[in-house]
């Protein structure tokens, strides 16, 4: 096994107590360099060990240690002998455990405030300033800090924000130091993550590749593997990954499933193709697509026969196209599939996630698959994505495309979906997609799904002649990994000519609205 696979056999352990950016915190991590997981509060202290990290980050949460049922960290965690950081509500809890105290103030500190750091020269706060803007959401504070413990920072209104104890390799800080808003807080978790647990970032691009090409290669030996291609990001990369690894033993089928986005077969078939040279088979499955999906129109059921008819498209393809290169001894076995981090967290893939939907990678695949999954991306994040694909010479057109969903316009018609509605979606769309690119405004935006209501009419009047026409929400978000997002601040102007233009050249729709709700409490997706 070579050294790459080592990045992984010591991860940052980050233990969620509830934290709104308990991810956050390891994107930040591995922002670092530093490969990084998120574990639950809820399993013990000798699993969480038994993984061997390297170090062990106690995220915020939205309980007072006091609280009938609020998480308790176990102690032995921080016996271990393994660094440990802890960050608001894991602040709390570890002065707790460590038997200091955590008061009830009836003081609390929401939003920006002013820190001062008594100690520069500390093991969190070397070559920082003294006064620093952080970001505080607490009630209770801790009291009198553990023996053997320094305070290094404090506020108006707590005089313990932060302590250290470099003897035991134990940290604390009141504040959220993932978020962008306070200042210095990259450079406190690095300083952490070098200073206080010592360890050497080697979390890149290059060697990320490195380890899952040779991950790929011992999965999947001689056997054959298909490649769910949509053109996206996420199975773009992943089927670079996987030809890097196994070469000619790769063949991507593009099923064009009639939900997709005007021009998009033709940029699949063009830009990867060239870029890459990958074997590539088109399979044109839009009438069984939409007859499976007539008159649906609950979400959950939609994605599951999106994704089951997906993967039966695929088994064929195995059957008709890939079947006759291979033989007994190198069988199709394994279908490659782009999921990400975020998808399996939010499809309950993670320990005790919420399965808030089934995504289109993840949930909905049917009982009896055919093909063994292969998930080269699983552990990643959308922006080591890009930055893998970079490293892999994917073109720089797939690697910035803004993420679209698996089962597509399905999942942006409020209704049943019909080739009519998907039509007018498909117009509607590619008018905000290129004002939007005329703007410049492709890089600011994370992605800007637009939603036909299509079981909604509204009246309206296009030249001298009342209408009862449908709506259609514009959703621009602005994210870093789609986990959080809020919406995006597109210009008056920008939002007024598309409004025009849609409205004009659609005429089945007569009202363009903007949807102006954060993730959370909204998702980035209607349905």
């Amino acid at each position: 096994m070579s050294e790459a696979h080592d990045l992984q056999a010591h991860p940052v352990i980050v233990v969620d107590f509830g934290a709104q950016y308990a991810q956050l915190i390891a994107r930040r991590v591995r922002e670092a360099q530093v490969y990084s997981e998120v574990v639950p509060h809820s399993i013990s202290a000798a699993e969480i060990l038994a993984k061997e990290p390297a170090a062990i980050i106690l995220s915020g949460g939205p309980s007072s240690v006091y609280e009938d049922g609020a998480p308790r960290l176990d102690a032995a965690l921080l016996d271990a002998g393994v660094p440990v950081f802890g960050m608001c509500y894991g602040f709390q809890a570890m002065a707790q455990a460590l038997g200091g105290t955590v008061d009830r103030t009836g003081a609390r500190e929401y939003g920006k405030t002013q820190a001062s750091i008594s100690r520069t020269d500390s093991t969190l706060f070397d070559g920082q300033p003294e006064e620093q803007v952080v970001w505080m959401s607490h009630g209770d504070s801790v009291g009198e800090v553990p023996d053997g413990f320094r305070v290094t920072a404090s506020t108006l209104s707590t005089p313990v924000a932060a302590f250290e104890n470099d003897e035991q390799r134990l940290y604390g800080v009141q504040w959220h130091p993932e978020v962008l808003h306070s200042e210095q807080g990259q450079r406190v978790l690095e300083n952490f993550l070098r200073r206080g647990a010592g360890i050497t970032p080697e979390w890149t691009p290059g060697n990320v590749v490195d380890e899952l090409v040779e991950s790929i290669r011992d999965q999947v030996g001689e056997d054959r593997v298909l490649c769910a291609l949509s053109g996206g990001v996420d199975s773009s990369v992943a089927a670079a990954l996987v030809q890097r690894a196994v070469g000619d033993q790769l063949t991507c089928v593009f099923v064009d499933h009639g939900l997709l986005r005007e021009g998009e077969a033709e940029q699949v078939e063009k830009d990867f193709v060239e870029a890459t040279g990958v074997d590539l088979v088109v399979v044109d499955a839009q009438e069984r697509f939409l007859t499976a999906l007539a008159g649906v129109t609950e979400p959950e059921a939609k994605r599951k026969i999106i994704g089951e008819q997906f993967i039966r498209v695929f088994e064929q393809a195995a059957r008709d196209v890939v079947g006759s290169h291979a033989d007994e001894e190198h069988p199709v076995k394994w279908l490659v599939q782009g999921t990400l981090y975020p998808d399996v967290v939010e499809s309950g893939g993670g320990e005790g996630a919420a399965n808030i939907k089934s995504h289109h990678n993840v949930g909905g695949l049917p009982d009896d698959l055919q093909f063994k999954l292969i998930e080269p991306l699983r552990t990643l994040f959308k922006d080591e994505v890009r930055q893998v694909g970079l490293e892999l010479g994917v073109p720089e057109v797939i690697v910035w495309r803004q993420p679209f969903p698996g089962p597509g316009l399905g999942i942006r018609i409020i209704g049943a979906v019909d080739a009519e509605r998907l039509a007018i979606l498909r117009r509607a769309d590619a008018i905000a997609r290129d004002e939007l690119t005329k703007a410049g405004l492709d890089r600011d935006i994370w992605q800007c799904p637009v939603v036909l209501l299509a079981d909604v009419r509204s009246v309206g009047v296009q030249g001298d002649f009342r209408t009862y026409g449908h709506p259609v929400v514009l959703r621009p978000v602005a994210s870093e990994d789609a986990m959080t997002a809020d919406w995006a601040r597109v210009p008056y102007e920008v939002l007024a000519q598309i409004s025009t233009r849609i409205t004009n050249e659609v005429t089945e729709v007569n009202r363009v609205v903007l949807d102006v709700t954060s993730k959370p409490p909204g998702t980035i997706e209607w349905e």
